[in-house]
């Protein structure tokens, strides 16, 4: 019962907090649009972002909050196109919300709960389809990156797992794979964590050691005094000042590392 409503009460305060997200998408300039991207039996509802640029460009995978595709995961796909690069964020739930629909569709508080019931086999796939749609795009210049967040952080980390021909995994305080799924990563990986969320920056040594063991790159950064979410909080009306600078650092580190593997 206590975990049903603080996912509610964690989808409603994070819905709420949208409408300057939704105006932000709304002033890009850039071009967006959303597609039905289709595989095995699946109609995947996934968000665009296009850079403007007179040649072709880097495809980023975009993987959403526990949330769901929320105003947020535009805005987020937006800033990766005004950085330069296709931005795809595909919309897991697509389906699977009353009626077939999506994360929009679903009752206050119902997508976080249908998120982590998602099978891993079916994220995969929806990722892999993505992905695959992406980089068949015109404008795509054939390389792939990842990025997610909160629980998309985690799904980002596994989907190097599957992904050999990926140039660079971005990690935003998710999760790692298991020891054994690491030795599959061709990659490397990026972290950025926060230093207020103990729960997940608890599994970064282990993953430090993990990925060394394996002989990969990982390079973890945590940022002291930020929340889990900063990304998101940072950019808020109300943001703190470590989630704010957080963010803000995180941008860069992340623009130089797509710029340096590009």
């Amino acid at each position: 019962m206590f975990r049903a409503l603080l996912a509610a009460v964690l989808s409603l305060s994070c819905v709420a907090a949208q409408d300057w997200a939704r105006q932000t998408v709304d002033k890009s300039p850039r071009h967006r649009e959303w597609v039905t991207v289709k595989h095995d039996g699946r109609a995947v509802e996934t968000f665009i972002a296009y850079p403007e640029s007179n040649h072709k460009t880097p495809v980023v995978l975009v993987i959403h909050e526990i949330f769901g595709m929320t105003d947020w995961v535009e805005d987020v796909a937006d800033e990766f196109a005004a950085a330069g690069y296709i931005a795809i964020a595909p919309d897991l739930l697509s389906g699977m919300a009353p009626n077939g629909g999506r994360t929009k569709d679903f009752p206050a508080g119902r997508a976080t709960e249908a998120v982590g019931h998602l099978d891993p086999d079916q994220i995969t796939a929806d990722l892999k389809a993505a992905a695959g749609y992406g980089l068949k795009l015109p404008s795509s210049n054939g390389e792939l990156y990842v990025a997610g967040f909160c629980w998309g952080g985690g799904q980002s980390f596994r989907f190097a797992t599957n992904r050999p021909d990926l140039r660079a995994a971005f990690v935003f305080y998710g999760p790692p794979p298991s020891a054994d799924a690491m030795k599959r990563i061709e990659a490397p990986v990026f972290g950025f964590y926060a230093g207020n969320d103990a729960r997940i920056g608890a599994t970064v040594p282990t993953a430090v050691s993990d990925m060394k063991a394996a002989g990969k790159t990982y390079e973890p950064v945590t940022y002291p005094g930020a929340g889990h979410g900063f990304m998101r909080a940072g950019e808020a009306p109300d943001a703190s000042e470590a989630n704010r600078k957080a963010r803000e650092e995180s941008w860069k580190r992340m623009k130089k590392l797509l710029k340096h593997y590009s």
